[in-house]
């Protein structure tokens, strides 16, 4: 039987990535120049995700424990992408950064996701929440975009760390 966090944990992910996508392109308008240059890293974001699907693919089926990594690594850059303060100037590269590193990340994810047991029941449950969310989103005032992706990157954080907590071994302590 799956504990409770291998059910819900991908779950979690893959419905706040749906949630959280306006909020990113909003951010990812504010740092584009021009349409040329936001779907120009919507392309990149979109060969870099193909590049994490493939990667996974490559790889075989290997110890979950990587899947930890992707969880804080794509809440990181959530969180990074909240608190940036730069220079005009230097956004569009480093949009282009986090454009692949997430690209990657989400492509690793689902390539991942798609080998569970619980693949399925996840995406009948995954569009039903993303819709009850969205239709509650759509109630409140948004302040910045910045504060739901800190808020995101927060919560990968906090999955992947509780991934690796509850996979540690304690009888190896004793």
């Amino acid at each position: 039987m799956q504990n409770k966090s291998e059910r819900y944990i991908p779950l979690i992910v893959t419905v706040g990535q749906v949630v959280i996508f306006p909020y990113y392109i909003v951010w990812l308008k504010e740092v584009s120049f021009s349409y040329t240059l936001f779907a120009w890293l919507f392309a990149t974001f979109s060969f870099a995700a193909a590049w994490g699907y493939r990667f996974f693919q490559s790889r075989g089926e290997k110890p979950r424990s990587f899947i930890t990594s992707v969880y804080v690594a794509m809440g990181v850059v959530y969180i990074v992408v909240g608190y940036w303060k730069l220079p005009i100037e230097y956004l569009p590269y480093v949009a282009l950064m986090t454009q692949i590193v997430l690209g990657f990340l989400q492509g690793y994810f689902r390539a991942w996701h798609t080998k569970q047991r619980s693949y399925h029941v996840h995406a009948i449950n995954h569009y039903l929440i993303v819709g009850v969310i969205m239709i509650g989103l759509s109630f409140m005032k948004v302040v910045s975009p910045s504060i739901f992706l800190t808020v995101f990157g927060a919560i990968l954080c906090m999955c992947g760390i509780w991934e690796v907590v509850r996979s540690f071994d304690f009888k190896m302590m004793k």
